[in-house]
């Protein structure tokens, strides 16, 4: 037997020492739907909560962090390097975050009949892929 799920979506954590651009990147250049900003029960930090469809982003601004990722989106090291998010408007985000100075990683492409697909590195350098089918 395996997982069994009682949620539609998964809560995402992204951690960071750059908490003011982060939130600025996913509640106003993606437009993620803010939920809350809470203290974080454990240590010196700032959970904001982002709904992006049935899944949370857990965006946690600490002060400091003993190490960091390495950038570099899939290439740049092993674990987890990006999420996909699924839109009818790719062009038009792409668009939206390469005019807010965020770096578009990877051009809108198709990747087979009728999936495109572009990637945008968020002010930490974590890739965001968005994918459009049809």
């Amino acid at each position: 037997m395996g997982v069994q799920i009682t949620k539609p979506g998964i809560d995402l954590g992204i951690v960071t020492t750059n908490g003011e651009a982060m939130l600025a990147f996913y509640r106003d250049v993606l437009g993620l739907e803010f939920k809350a900003s809470i203290p974080m029960p454990v240590g010196d930090g700032t959970m904001h909560r982002l709904m992006c469809g049935d899944t949370l982003i857990k965006l946690v601004a600490v002060p400091s962090l003993p190490a960091q990722a390495a950038p570099g989106g899939i290439q740049g090291a092993s674990g987890y390097r990006y999420f996909t998010i699924t839109v009818s408007n790719l062009a038009e985000m792409v668009a939206t975050c390469a005019a807010a100075g965020h770096k578009v990683a990877m051009k809108p492409r198709e990747i087979r009949p009728g999936v495109s697909i572009a990637m945008v590195e968020d002010p930490d350098g974590n890739w965001v892929e968005f994918l459009q089918v049809g």
